[in-house]
Order: structure tokens, then C-alpha cells, then sequence
């Protein structure tokens, strides 16, 4: 629940700042270089705060992921300019960039077997996804009804639920006490054939997860929808993501990780190549509902394979590593989505996603041959 709240500043602001540069006539470009910036300051933040995280625990790193949060939304409120909103997004970001790490490190402790593992991660996961739908949709309304400055001004406060929830967890020891790093390196981990092609799986579908965000704001401002159907649109996506891990417990149970992450790289690629193909709000509902289901399936099962496939005492610096790898790619991927926009249109940023990720799935049926630590 924590982690809800402290998301959702995150996602409306992602939904909330661009809406305000295309209305103030900005280019596709300028709202992707936008974008982008929320997964920045991810990109040099990760190691250090998988690290970070393994020294100091769950408290102290939501501490300071509140602050940033609340700072953020503050910022876009008091001066809602470009420079100040590029700002607001680079903090947002890093703000649940270490907040990711430290909760699937502390809930990665608090299991005995890959059954639980699998149930963990898929109840961590809702968090994301609940805040993907309330947070875009609570800020859609607001900017309809009273302005983006309204908006922003309630972006701020969610982080602080966020602490007064937090306040009475416990940390779990942390496993260098047992296996101190030494001079390992996160990049050794490279070296591992397996959590190579996890983490290119991982990218394939956190660049689609990035495509839909950014294209779904443009594709609605080109058909003239509202800024709270927009809203609605991004939350079906989180919503059906939502009810994919309230699910996906059992049908973990039925199936193994690499089965479930193939299917759902080839439905994602069919929704994608269909998306731009709908010509109303009704049918980019459709397909973010389709994409929200089949997407929100993958991160459970991402970051159960992660902690079976790596040592305890590594898992800090492998999180780090996942999360640097895929926010560098949520720093490229928009600034090119938004130039590829800017040039050839919608269409065809979609399709180009669609056959990445389904050429990608060969990676995730590879995973079936990755080894188990023990």
C-alpha cells in the first residue's frame, strides 16, 4: 500500500506534464526528451541504491524516496514550466526507482520456496499497477475540473500516505552479513547467461510498457479526447494489470515463468500492431485493456526468475542492474518514439514494437534452460 501512493505521484505526473506541453503547443520531441527524464536519474541510481538498500533497509531508503516524491510535485506546482517539470520528473523518477529496489529486496527475504516467491511478487506488483490507474485517472479529472496546478498540488501529497503507512515495518537482516561482497561487481553478473536474457526480456517489455505511455497522451491529443478519457485509458491498462496479479498466484501455479513471459510477449505484439488500427477512445480502451492483462503478467514472474537465478547475497546488486538496464532504455526509447512520431506518425512506432517484442520471445522460452541457486 505504501508503495501506492508514492507511485501514483510518479504516474500522474508522467501523464499530467505532457498533456500540458501539447496543449501549450510543444513538439512530440520536446514530450518525449520529457519522458525520459523520469527514468534518468534510475539509469545512474540503481547500483548505488541496490547497494544502498543492503546497507541501510527498508526505512531509511522510503525516507528519502518520500522527500524526493513530495519535492517533485511541489516543484510542478509552484512553477509549472518546462525546465522545473523536467526537474519534477527526474526526482519522481528516482524516487520510485529506489523504492522499487528496497521493496523487492525486503520481500524477497521474506520467503522459503519458489512458491512463495512467485505469490510474493505477484501481490507486490499490484502496488504499480493500482497506482497506474488512480493516479493518471485522479489527475485527468483534476486538470479537467480545476487546472493542472490542482493536479500537481494533490501529486504531492500522495508520498506522504506513502510514510505514514511505512512507519511500522521492520527490516530483515541483510544477507552481506553471511556473504559480504567483497570485490564482486554488479557487473559480473553479465557473465551469467541466464540473467543476460532475463534482463533482454525485460527490455523488450518494459519498452512496450514505455511505448504505450507515451504514444497513448499523443494518440489521444490527435483525436481531440479529453484529458480525463486519456486518464481512463492509462488506468483500463492498470487496472486489467491489476487483476492479472490478483490471478496470476494461481495460474502461477499451473505454469512456469518462461511459459508464462512467452505468451504474453506474443499477445503483446498483436495488440500493439493493432492499436493504431482503432479509431475511437472505445478501442484504445480495448487494447490497453488486452496490453494491461497480458503485460502485467511479466514483472511477477520477471522478478521471480531473478531471485531463483541469483545468489542471496547478490540479489541487491542484480535488482540494481535490472532496474539500471531498463530505465537506460526508458531514457532512449522515448526521445526516439517521439522523434520516430514526429516524423512518420503513430503507426508505425507501434508496429515496430510489435515485431521487436515478438522476435524477442525466443529469449523468453531460453529461459527455461536457466540454472537455479540453491
Amino acid at each position: 500500500s505504501a508503495q501506492v501512493f508514492l507511485h501514483a505521484t510518479m504516474t500522474g505526473l508522467r501523464m499530467a506534464a505532457p498533456l500540458m506541453l501539447l496543449r501549450d503547443g510543444a513538439s512530440e520531441a520536446k514530450v518525449g526528451l520529457l519522458l525520459a527524464l523520469f527514468a534518468l536519474t534510475q539509469v545512474f541510481l540503481a547500483l548505488p541504491a541496490g547497494q544502498f538498500a543492503e546497507k541501510h533497509g527498508l526505512r531509511r531508503c522510503f525516507a528519502w524516496a518520500v522527500a524526493a516524491a513530495c519535492l517533485s510535485g511541489s516543484l510542478a506546482f509552484i512553477w509549472p514550466v518546462y525546465g522545473m517539470l523536467c526537474l519534477s520528473a527526474m526526482l519522481s523518477g528516482a524516487a520510485c526507482g529506489l523504492v522499487i529496489i528496497v521493496l523487492q529486496r525486503h520481500v524477497g527475504r521474506m520467503t522459503d520456496d519458489v512458491t512463495q516467491l512467485r505469490s510474493a511478487f505477484s501481490w507486490l506488483s499490484i502496488g504499480p499497477a493500482v497506482s497506474n490507474f488512480f493516479g493518471p485517472l485522479l489527475a485527468g479529472i483534476l486538470i479537467d475540473v480545476s487546472g493542472f496546478r490542482a493536479a500537481y498540488a494533490l501529486l504531492a501529497l500522495f508520498p506522504l500516505c506513502s510514510w505514514w503507512l511505512i512507519r511500522g515495518a521492520r527490516d530483515h537482516p541483510s544477507a552481506q552479513v553471511r556473504h559480504p561482497l567483497g570485490t564482486q561487481k554488479a557487473w559480473d553478473l553479465l557473465f551469467d547467461p541466464p540473467l543476460r536474457r532475463l534482463l533482454l526480456v525485460n527490455w523488450f517489455l518494459s519498452s512496450c510498457w514505455d511505448v504505450h505511455t507515451f504514444v497513448v497522451p499523443i494518440l489521444g491529443h490527435e483525436r481531440g479526447v479529453s484529458a480525463s478519457a486519456i486518464g481512463t485509458i492509462l488506468g483500463v491498462f492498470a487496472l486489467c494489470a491489476t487483476g492479472t496479479r490478483l490471478l496470476l498466484p494461481i495460474v502461477a501455479n499451473r505454469f512456469h515463468e518462461w511459459q508464462i513471459i512467452t505468451a504474453a510477449m506474443w499477445v503483446t505484439g498483436m495488440a500493439l500492431f493493432a492499436y493504431p488500427l482503432t479509431s475511437s477512445a472505445w478501442g484504445m480502451g480495448l487494447c490497453s485493456g488486452v496490453l494491461g492483462l497480458f503485460l502485467g503478467a511479466v514483472q511477477p514472474m520477471v522478478m521471480s526468475t531473478l531471485h531463483q537465478i541469483t545468489p542471496e547475497h547478490r540479489q541487491g546488486q542484480a535488482l540494481g542492474l535490472r532496474l539500471m538496464t531498463i530505465n537506460a532504455s526508458s531514457v532512449a526509447m522515448p526521445i526516439f518514439f517521439g522523434a520516430a512520431s514526429a516524423a512518420f506518425g503513430v503507426a508505425p512506432v507501434f508496429w515496430l514494437m510489435a515485431a521487436s517484442v515478438t522476435i524477442g520471445s525466443r529469449w523468453a522460452w531460453m529461459l527455461k534452460f536457466g540454472r537455479k541457486h540453491g
